[in-house]
């Protein structure tokens, strides 16, 4: 399928794709691009599509970001998904380790430029193993922040170059959570200790009553995407 043809389809489903449920997007998505992947942050949206992923299509990749600088709960959430659903998670790493980046860049980047330190540890590696397939699922939803305010249920990846699947964009944190509740779904814990939104562990602190759920990400900073997404 050719990139026009893509774009045709995509003008043609998404419309359509607003009013179907997650697990009809995401079955009609593994059956349309057979070479597709899912994005797991191991975050709550993940873990719920983790779940659906796995009852519709146990066989297709899901990988997540090692950046090194993760959560121990958020490692053990990993460990403890794997186990359960009997998968293994491919694993997508940055070229160089932290002591490397510490050598060529100073230490704790993330202080001196969270940009750069984003786009070494999240965006190469990204780019690398999205390469390698003709589409991919994540998580966004409309309501997490302004920026993803707009995204639709699929659509043309120009920033990556393939077609890209939101199957909960119009669900709402009631909705993540009303899932994980009734399918007994396995979370990381530290949604329970005020993390709505977990990054990496230098970059992410927790969010208090009546602060937006994404102030936990890069405070202070003014930035607030990790350049993932458009």
């Amino acid at each position: 399928m050719n990139l026009l043809e893509k774009e045709a389809l995509i003008a043609e489903k998404a419309e359509l794709f607003e009013t179907s449920s997650p697990e009809e997007i995401i079955r009609w998505a593994i059956e349309t691009f057979p070479n597709i992947t899912f994005a797991c942050s191991f975050g709550a949206e993940d873990v719920v599509l983790v779940d659906m992923v796995q009852k519709i299509s146990p066989s297709t990749d899901i990988f997540y970001l090692d950046t090194d600088f993760h959560f121990e709960e958020t490692y053990h959430t990993r460990d403890q998904i794997q186990s359960h659903y009997n998968l293994e998670f491919v694993r997508a790493a940055p070229a160089i380790t932290p002591e490397q980046q510490d050598e060529q860049f100073g230490a704790e980047l993330w202080k001196s430029d969270p940009n750069k330190c984003c786009n070494i540890r999240k965006v190469e590696p990204l780019t690398q193993i999205l390469s390698k397939y003709d589409a991919w699922i994540t998580g966004i939803r409309r309501d997490q922040a302004p920026t993803r305010a707009n995204a639709k249920k699929i659509e043309y990846d120009t920033k990556f170059g393939l077609v890209k699947f939101n199957p909960i964009a119009h669900w709402t944190w009631e909705d993540v959570w009303a899932y994980i509740r009734n399918n007994n779904i396995i979370y990381n814990p530290l949604h329970d200790n005020h993390y709505p939104s977990i990054g990496c562990s230098h970059c992410t602190r927790q969010v208090m009553p009546g602060e937006d759920p994404r102030a936990g990400r890069w405070s202070g900073t003014g930035k607030v995407e990790c350049g993932l997404h458009k």
